[in-house]
């Protein structure tokens, strides 16, 4: 197909700007409906970006005949059962991040797309992102040498709306975690991206503030298969804001932030530092990816089956475990 037509499930923030766009304007991509359990929001959303249709059953909007594929933009308690709807009407499917609420349903999913030969993807963009290929490059031509260690540290103050029952990244029944599992599940996809697969993780939690059910601070260590460490720190009730990753290498060292817009900093026998700005749709570069794939042009970098791989990451470091006896 020259143009694979989207329909989309959800239509809250993150595809305000940083994802709805991105799947009408890109080349080769258009956004044909959408779908909203609120008649009034979803049909002022589909005329805000001129979307064609839009629906309040998403079962209608995945039937709908004009539509290849589905983008599911709900938090995650919702992707497993909507991704399995898609999958029963021989869709293709990408869900956002994390996959689901914990990896025994992000196996379930990647399981049925893939017997089903359907391809299911999921919204770790940052894979498909100019800045972190460059990483990933300079890693690859041995620019540090062998990678030693990798050390994240992410903080931020807590937000006005923590305590609200309408914030679901703080409620773990929905969200799978707090801000961590909405968070730094980001991280662990990029540096398996960039490094390879984690092989062993463990981690502690803590309610430091005590404002919500979900933990607010968390503490973890992780082996790659190549040998190389990694440790990391998230407070999501500190004084200010910091993100920072640092790849220790054997000669050298790669600096970067994992959300934040800042300079990547190659430290080596030749220093760099690269100003590699976002797009303006963060997610153009990871649509584009999908439907090169659907098209079957290229491969796309964030499918289910390295996905899962976070989730299981998620699940040892918050004890997830949905057949532990309670």
């Amino acid at each position: 197909m020259k143009t694979v037509r989207w329909g989309m499930i959800g239509c809250g923030n993150v595809t305000e700007v940083k994802s709805g766009p991105a799947f009408y304007k890109a080349p080769g991509s258009a956004l044909v409906a959408v779908m909203g359990r609120r008649e009034e929001a979803v049909r002022d959303y589909a005329a805000r970006h001129g979307i064609a249709r839009f629906y309040t059953d998403a079962q209608a909007l995945i039937d709908d005949p004009e539509v290849d594929a589905v983008y599911i933009a709900t938090p995650p308690d919702s992707h497993l059962e909507y991704s399995l709807m898609v999958a029963a009407a021989g869709k293709h499917c990408c869900v956002e991040k994390p996959m689901a609420l914990n990896a025994e349903q992000s196996a379930l999913m990647q399981r049925t797309f893939e017997r089903a030969g359907l391809h299911l993807f999921v919204s770790y963009y940052r894979r498909s992102l100019p800045r972190f290929q460059q990483v990933r490059d300079w890693l690859l031509g041995g620019r540090i040498g062998e990678l030693r260690q990798v050390i994240w540290t992410f903080a931020k103050p807590p937000a006005a709306d923590d305590t609200r029952a309408t914030n679901w990244r703080t409620d773990p029944a929905i969200a799978g975690g707090g801000y961590f599992a909405d968070l730094a599940s980001h991280g662990f996809d990029l540096f398996q991206f960039l490094a390879g697969d984690i092989v062993e993780v463990t981690g502690f939690t803590a309610r430091q503030a005590g404002q919500y059910a979900a933990e607010d601070a968390v503490t973890a260590c992780w082996t790659f298969g190549s040998g190389a460490l990694g440790m990391g720190c998230w407070n999501f009730v500190a004084d200010c804001r910091e993100d920072r990753v640092e790849l220790i290498g054997s000669r050298g060292r790669i600096t970067f932030a994992v959300f934040e817009n800042q300079p990547l900093r190659l430290e080596g026998e030749v220093n760099e530092v690269l100003e590699v700005p976002h797009h303006e749709h963060i997610q153009w570069h990871h649509v584009l990816a999908m439907n090169a794939h659907i098209r079957g042009e290229a491969e796309h970098p964030s499918l289910a089956i390295e996905a899962l791989k976070t989730d299981r990451i998620l699940d040892k470091v918050l004890q997830r475990n949905p057949n532990r006896p309670e």
